[in-house]
């Protein structure tokens, strides 16, 4: 949803409705996971993407068809290898796409939910009676409930979708008598830099680009400044160790410590290692990084906590540049996270 709130904003203040189209069910190659959607509106305007080819095509139509209508529709794709470049599933496979008029009350709720980074499920009937096609139940990570499907529906949606919230992701669930797509909407991830330095400068730049919300923290005068630093979303001026502990660090949470000093590394990776955070890396050495973990063991952390440290930090591309190095830090974040690391 994050990559079409802006031109749906937009649309809605010039008065135009929006039909939404969702991603709900993916097979083989599909390029874009179950939650990935299009906007469009009757003159047949689009933000985002839900397969990246020509199947494109067919789903604005759908979307302006339920605009005329007022009726949702389940669409099916499915493609033969031969074919399958032209309509964007590189190597054959299908899609399931549910294409509706957009409920602004509910995107209201959504769009809210987004901008203050707190996660929720949103549970919309994808298959059953003309009547209940298209009704959502959202649910707040609060338990809190907007919208309704109907009746002895609304508790077993948001039993399903309390559960999709606690496995951290969207899923697509018969409830007789319909069948609902429980979307999972959790916050963007966050990096956290510890260190103003040349590295850090490109790699803010790229998870800004990648999505990621960005944070630099410097207590060094002129290493953390907003001209240094245009794409960051904060910018602390604190020691890294009451920063981290200040914030507090979440699964969502990558650290790369950056300084290539100990008196600001060390205090920060004993907040961060024993901490949610799904990555934690340090530069530095092979020999800087074992005199690193035998300082951090006598301070008191666990052998466990100090083998979740990636370091030397970022995949081996082989770079010396700052530009490659952080290149290099984002690629193992985001195979971390994508699980293809493993956790640190």
């Amino acid at each position: 949803m994050r990559d079409v709130i802006t031109e749906i904003d937009r649309w809605l203040a010039d008065g135009e409705a929006v039909a939404l189209a969702t991603v709900v069910e993916t097979w083989g190659s599909a390029p874009r996971l179950p939650g990935a959607k299009m906007a469009v509106t009757a003159s047949g305007a689009i933000a985002g993407s839900v397969s990246g080819g020509c199947v494109e095509a067919a789903v604005v139509e759908a979307a302006r068809d339920a605009l005329r209508t007022g009726a949702p529709r389940l669409l099916h794709f499915g493609v033969a290898d031969e074919t399958a470049w032209a309509v964007g599933l590189a190597c054959g496979g299908s899609i399931d796409v549910f294409v509706a008029p957009l409920e602004v009350a509910i995107y209201a709720t959504q769009r809210g939910a987004i901008h203050a980074e707190r996660a929720f499920a949103i549970a919309t009937v994808i298959a059953g009676s003309h009547d209940l096609l298209g009704r959502k139940l959202m649910l707040g990570a609060d338990g809190s409930p907007t919208g309704s499907l109907g009746g002895v529906l609304d508790a077993a949606a948001a039993a399903a979708a309390r559960q999709a919230l606690a496995e951290g992701r969207s899923r697509r669930d018969p409830l007789p008598p319909v069948e609902v797509f429980i979307e999972v909407v959790l916050p963007a991830p966050t990096l956290v830099m510890v260190g103003g330095v040349h590295i850090a400068v490109a790699l803010t730049a790229l998870a800004h680009n990648l999505g990621y919300r960005t944070i630099v923290v410097d207590p060094r005068p002129g290493f953390g400044s907003e001209a240094r630093f245009p794409h960051a979303d904060r910018l602390i001026s604190e020691w890294p160790d009451d920063a981290l502990a200040e914030f507090g660090l979440s699964g969502s949470t990558a650290v790369a410590m950056l300084t290539h000093d100990p008196k600001l590394d060390d205090p920060a990776l004993r907040v961060a290692l024993p901490s949610a955070a799904f990555y934690v890396g340090a530069l530095g050495s092979k020999k800087t990084q074992e005199r690193r973990r035998l300082r951090l063991l006598e301070a008191g952390l666990s052998q466990q906590h100090i083998d979740r440290l990636r370091a030397p930090i970022g995949l081996d591309l082989g770079g010396r540049s700052p530009e490659e190095i952080a290149l290099a830090v984002m690629a193992e974040i985001v195979a971390t996270r994508n699980g293809r690391l493993g956790r640190s």
